[in-house]
């Protein structure tokens, strides 16, 4: 057992805080001694672990809250989330280095803000969060999808990888082209049709996730070849970007 005051030093978190948590539910202590001071065991501060990845992921305390109640919380599915995302934000910070190495280095005069986007990192978070169910886009998914057959996902499946890989066909072209930028919308309307309204604010989320690696990237590369996934991202922002000029 660790008084309130250890888990403070050990976590880095504000007694504070560690009293809010307790207040609202999201955490309380194991116990508290003679004197009524809370003490928390390991099994406490395993929990606090999760708080605080899923504080990463920017989840407001009220779904952490909502997370970890639910019965079918899994904590593998979590982590592996919550490693992605910090993996991302590592990959932010090297460029960011690098960046200000170069600077002093030899004097970058060039107005490059590259370095400092965070979409990849943003898009992401939001796919964990649509992964827990917590977004109205995910929730419209969910309940269509209960109604849907095996072979009908399948089904559902194929015709998407369909649109990618003539996407695909277009990749050694520009991706501002007349055709890619068709196949683009066809993709946007497809998603609206079968699984949630995609906005262009979604589309352009979903494109970076395309192509920011993992299952995504590997699923659309294997099915319309080697650099799909990256020729869909830009052919999207292409897309999104014309619509956000007119």
């Amino acid at each position: 057992m660790r008084t309130v005051n250890e888990v403070s030093k050990l976590s880095g978190v504000s007694i504070r805080t560690l009293q809010y948590y307790d207040k609202i539910g999201l955490l309380h202590p194991t116990d508290h001694t003679e004197a009524g001071y809370r003490l928390y065991d390991d099994t406490a501060l395993a929990k606090l672990q999760q708080i605080l990845l899923f504080k990463e992921l920017e989840f407001p305390l009220s779904e952490i809250k909502r997370i970890l109640e639910c019965a079918d919380y899994d904590e593998n599915k979590a982590l592996s989330q919550q490693i992605r995302l910090l993996e991302l934000k590592k990959e932010r910070l090297e460029r960011l280095i690098a960046f200000a190495c170069g600077i002093k280095r030899i004097g970058v005069k060039r107005m490059d803000f590259s370095a400092f986007k965070t979409e990849r990192i943003q898009a992401y978070a939001e796919e964990a969060k649509a992964a827990w169910g917590h977004t109205p886009q995910y929730k419209a998914f969910e309940e269509a999808d209960v109604k849907r057959s095996q072979s009908d996902r399948r089904l559902m499946m194929t015709e998407l990888m369909a649109i990618f890989r003539e996407l695909g066909q277009l990749k050694d072209g520009a991706a501002e082209a007349v055709e890619a930028q068709l196949w683009v919308k066809k993709l946007k309307e497809y998603i609206t049709e079968n699984f949630y309204e995609c906005t262009d604010e979604i589309l352009r989320s979903l494109g970076t996730v395309y192509a920011c690696g993992g299952e995504f990237t590997e699923n659309i590369d294997r099915a319309a070849g080697e650099g799909s996934a990256k020729f869909a991202e830009k052919a999207i922002q292409a897309y999104c970007d014309r619509r956000s000029e007119n």
